[in-house]
C-alpha cells in the first residue's frame, strides 16, 4: 500500500473528479431555487414558477433550496457512486487501523530514526514491544528510504552510526539486532532525552 496523504488518496481513487460532494451532486440533479431583489417591494423575493413542479431539497447548511429535475436513472447512478466511495473509505480506514499502523500510525517521512525506550518493562512486555517494532520495520520502514534505531540507555546503543539505506537486508539486520538486545540495561533520568538529541543530530533525519 502506498503511504499517501488523504488528498492524494482522494485524487488517486477519483473521488474528487467524480464530483460526489453534496453541492456537486445537487448541481447535476437539479438547479437552485433563486431569490432576486425586487425594488418596488424593497426585499428579495423567490420565484414561484417551480412550486409544485419539482421535488425540492433544502440544504441545512445555508438554507438554499434546489429544484430536483433528474430522472430516477441518474439518481441511482449517484447512489452506486456513493456506495462505491463509502466502500473505499471503509477499506482505507481498515488499512489505516490495522497491523503496525494501529500502533504507530502511518510513517510518511523518508528518513527516520526510531528511539527505543523500554524503561523497566517486564520480560513479556519487552517481547511485546519488540514484536510491535519488528512489525513496523517489516511493514512500513521497508517502504521508505533510510532509517536507524537508537536504544535509550545510560550508554546509548545505536544500530548504525548514521541512517542507513533501506533494503530487505538492512531491515532484516535491524530486526535481528532488535531481538539480540538485553532485556535490562542501566537507564538514567536523562537517557530518553539524550537518545532523542542523538537522533536529531543526524541532519538527514526528517522524523
Amino acid at each position: 500500500q502506498s503511504l499517501v496523504s488523504s488528498s492524494k488518496w482522494l485524487q488517486r481513487y477519483g473521488l474528487k473528479r467524480n464530483k460526489l460532494s453534496l453541492s456537486q451532486i445537487l448541481s447535476q440533479v437539479g438547479f437552485q431555487h433563486r431569490k432576486d431583489y425586487v425594488t418596488t417591494l424593497g426585499k428579495p423575493v423567490a420565484s414561484r414558477y417551480a412550486d409544485g413542479l419539482f421535488p425540492q431539497y433544502k440544504r441545512a447548511q445555508d438554507g438554499s433550496v434546489y429544484n430536483l429535475t433528474a430522472k430516477k436513472e441518474l439518481i441511482l447512478h449517484f447512489v452506486d457512486c456513493l456506495i462505491g466511495a463509502i466502500e473505499l473509505y471503509q477499506q482505507r480506514m481498515e488499512w489505516l487501523t490495522s497491523e503496525s499502523r494501529q500502533i504507530f500510525g502511518v510513517i510518511q517521512e523518508q528518513c527516520i530514526v526510531i528511539v527505543l525506550d523500554f524503561g523497566t518493562a517486564a520480560p513479556t512486555e519487552f517481547d511485546l514491544c519488540r514484536d510491535a517494532l519488528s512489525m513496523v520495520l517489516l511493514e512500513q520502514v521497508i517502504q521508505i528510504s533510510r532509517f536507524n534505531l537508537i536504544r535509550a540507555a545510560q550508554d546509548l546503543i545505536k544500530w548504525q552510526q548514521k541512517c542507513t539505506p533501506v533494503s530487505e537486508h538492512t531491515v532484516k539486520s535491524a530486526v535481528t539486532w532488535l531481538w539480540k538486545l538485553d532485556h535490562m540495561t542501566a537507564v538514567s533520568h536523562t537517557s530518553s532525552a539524550e537518545a532523542l538529541l542523538e537522533a536529531m543530530g543526524d541532519e538527514a533525519v526528517s522524523s
